[in-house]
């Protein structure tokens, strides 16, 4: 017999704000999310459902760069837009708030320092791309060059857009540093890494065999990652707009946004609730429940919850309903295309 819950949490996918909500976000997250509310509330079951935007990261410090403006200028102004297409469209989030608020900073580092005080991260250095010109180490996408697959001159340093090919920098023929166009070298940096590898047991059991009633896409596509075998992953990066580190010797580096993003879920909730929060994030009779898309299933189902069982305090979800692409006149619907709303 299944557990029964005194409440449920059910939290959205943040959408990225460096552009505007579409319809196959709306039919795919956010309707289902608030269909489910709606129905637990007319039940009269005790419920929240927590909503937000995610800020930080690589493409919108780009987006920023193309607009001559700051990357707060990009946030705010997507986050508004979002935030007011959530409301027409009448989604009932309890709170839709975002992570450059003081309190998901303070509540990101928070969780970020408990991990590294309790050794739960393992520290390593690497061989990355810098420009000794704009004397920053690069993201992926700062970094250009000749597709050793197809010759596309144009590549970028995490994947060719002509042939769909997942690359590495050090992949490209003739790198470039797209932000002042002279040839990067290669200098060490140091970065802290979640060890997921550390993990893969409890993951197996806990997905595999505890959770067969998960939908197919979901129940496969973990099965896929672990049977495969997980490997540690960077949990900061040289950058310059996020979450800083919490550590000392960690100047210009950040929370890596894969990191700082679902903590948002969390720190939401604080806001919302500052007094009650832990009722919702810690108590074994909260319920909670992640609606996502398909590109997020692995973030959802097993980074997280690595994240949650290396904290050691948090409940891990009971479901993550996530949901393919959405067909419009026999064509799924994707961001490059005019669906915004």
């Amino acid at each position: 017999m299944s557990k029964q819950f005194k409440r449920t949490l059910i939290t959205s996918a943040l959408p990225y704000a460096n552009g505007p909500v579409h319809i196959g976000h709306l039919a795919g997250v956010y309707v289902p999310a608030d269909i489910y509310a709606r129905y637990l509330r007319l039940k009269g079951e005790e419920v929240l459902f927590i909503g937000g935007s995610d800020e930080h990261g690589v493409p919108i410090t780009i987006r920023a760069r193309k607009e001559g403006v700051t990357p707060q200028d990009i946030v705010d102004r997507y986050h508004q837009l979002i935030k007011k297409s959530f409301e027409e469209f009448g989604i009932t989030f309890d709170i839709y708030s975002r992570t450059t608020s003081d309190i998901h900073k303070k509540t990101a580092s928070d969780f970020f320092r408990k991990l590294y005080d309790d050794g739960k991260f393992i520290e390593q250095e690497s061989e990355q791309y810098y420009d000794e010109e704009a004397r920053q180490f690069l993201a992926d996408r700062y970094i250009t060059g000749t597709c050793p697959h197809c010759g596309n001159e144009n590549a970028y340093g995490d994947q060719c857009e002509q042939c769909g090919t997942s690359l590495s920098p050090t992949d490209l023929i003739n790198p470039k540093s797209t932000l002042s166009g002279s040839v990067p070298v290669m200098r060490p940096t140091k970065h802290w890494y979640l060890p997921l590898d550390q993990h893969e047991a409890w993951l197996r059991q806990w997905i595999l065999e505890d959770h067969k009633e998960w939908k197919a896409n979901v129940y496969g596509q973990c099965k896929s990652w672990l049977d495969l075998g997980l490997q540690p992953r960077a949990v900061s990066r040289d950058l310059d707009w996020g979450v800083p580190v919490p550590v000392e010797g960690a100047e210009g580096k950040v929370l890596y946004v894969w990191f700082d993003a679902p903590i948002g879920y969390i720190s939401n909730t604080k806001e919302l609730l500052p007094n009650d929060w832990e009722k919702w994030w810690k108590d074994e009779d909260t319920k909670l429940v992640h609606f996502i898309g398909k590109d997020n299933i692995v973030f959802h189902c097993i980074v997280f919850p690595a994240m949650l069982k290396a904290e050691g305090s948090f409940i891990l979800p009971e479901n993550v309903p996530a949901n393919e692409f959405l067909n419009l006149e026999n064509d799924k619907i994707s961001t490059s295309r005019n669906w915004a709303v």
